[in-house]
């Protein structure tokens, strides 16, 4: 099976133009763009990249507002940054988010970074965006400014970090999430995230700005442990036109299964299993004891797996599609054996659906991927890399 997520190739591969003081950056004028190489050829303290970054944004803003734009306060709303490879916010980008907003305060006194919010929005001129590439043993910060008005990205600043110090723990929702929280919005963000000066926006993510900060609200309530007041926001943004997302069904099925609903707990996964389906974009983070096929002992994290494969065999059964049962694993021990270990996982859970429909037999596929495809990469075998130890559903034509 082909790599599910074919840009984050292109992200990694982008080559940059030689640092000076380990960032770079391109500044837009008036509808035309330069690139200035700024940095060091050695990655920088996580800190210190923040804080290049930040700096070549905000200074090229002040470029691409214009002379009169910069003698007043121009607000700009900061949509959390994300990981580019998993879509997941982490500790990281927690503290990448809190960098920016601070270093902006301090230095730059005619700007104003706003949080996510609606009203925030209404007041901002401008829209943040940024995401952390892993590349090799570095990570990449790319921060991009977007012209909320004209939708055209207006400034665009990279820096170089080194890995040490850069916790990318997912934050509660992303860790509890059953699936990977990636879908065409959450790769438009990242692609704008990687957008040169001068270019559009990805249409995708900006027509779903608005849902988007509902989503982000709801997000910051369950990742405190408010559980009915995060459930409450998702339904809102359930109820927008922008609504049916990935991250807003996972953020009901989520928050109801803490509540302890367990009936709409299931009928949501059902949703979010039809939505991956319709999409084909399912990947099911299983967790398995170590170099084996049975389930990770703690019914605390496994307890619901049986009602999945229920879901998924039934929402496949009723769709009648055909699905190749794809298994991953993290990078650790050898490529052999991760082949090996992953085929069987596949076999399990391809003979878990046929169980729960028998149809699902004939209709399904197991296929190995090894450690080939890995998402996170980092080999840790932990909460950080789950989403290279998971399962995907990918629909295939019947009959081949």
């Amino acid at each position: 099976m082909s790599s599910r997520f074919p840009f984050l190739s292109q992200l990694a591969s982008t080559t940059l133009p030689r640092l000076f003081f380990g960032a770079v950056f391109a500044i837009a004028v008036a509808g035309c763009s330069t690139t200035t190489p700024v940095g060091s050829t050695e990655p920088l303290q996580f800190d210190q990249a923040i804080a290049a970054a930040t700096d070549a944004l905000f200074q090229q803003s002040q470029d691409a507002m214009g002379f009169m734009a910069r003698r007043s306060k121009q607000a700009v709303a900061l949509d959390p940054t994300l990981d580019a490879a998993s879509g997941q916010q982490t500790a990281a980008t927690q503290q990448l988010d809190r960098t920016i907003t601070e270093r902006a305060a301090r230095n730059f006194e005619q700007i104003e970074v706003l949080p996510f919010q609606a009203t925030s929005l209404a007041k901002a001129q401008y829209l943040l965006v940024g995401t952390l590439v892993r590349v090799q043993n570095t990570y990449r910060i790319d921060l991009g400014l977007v012209d909320l008005k004209g939708g055209a990205v207006v400034a665009h600043a990279s820096a170089v970090a080194r890995k040490e110090g850069v916790d990318m723990s997912p934050l509660p929702y992303y860790r509890d999430s059953p699936v990977l929280i990636k879908d065409k919005v959450t790769d438009g963000y990242v692609l704008t995230s990687a957008t040169p000066a001068g270019q559009k926006a990805d249409a995708t993510y900006m027509e779903r700005i608005a849902t988007a900060t509902v989503i982000n609200d709801a997000t910051t309530l369950y990742n405190a442990a408010r559980y009915r007041e995060a459930l409450g926001q998702y339904r809102s943004a359930l109820a927008t036109p922008a609504g049916d997302q990935i991250r807003v069904l996972t953020g009901i099925y989520l928050s109801v299964s803490k509540l302890g609903m367990t009936t709409e707990a299931e009928e949501t996964f059902g949703r979010l299993v039809a939505y991956g389906i319709a999409t084909n974009q399912l990947g099911v983070k299983f967790l398995f004891n170590p170099g084996s096929t049975e389930f990770w002992a703690d019914p605390k994290l496994t307890g619901a797996y049986a009602m999945w494969l229920r879901q998924i065999a039934r929402q496949a059964s009723r769709t009648k599609v055909c699905m190749d049962v794809v298994g991953h694993t993290s990078k650790t021990g050898t490529e052999d054996a991760n082949e090996t270990l992953s085929l069987r996982r596949a076999a399990f859970i391809k003979q878990r659906l046929g169980a729960d429909s028998a149809d699902m037999v004939k209709r399904t596929r197991a296929i190995g991927m090894g450690s080939k495809q890995n998402i996170v990469g980092s080999g840790t075998d932990d909460v950080v890399d789950a989403p290279d130890r998971r399962v995907e559903f990918s629909i295939v034509e019947c009959g081949k």
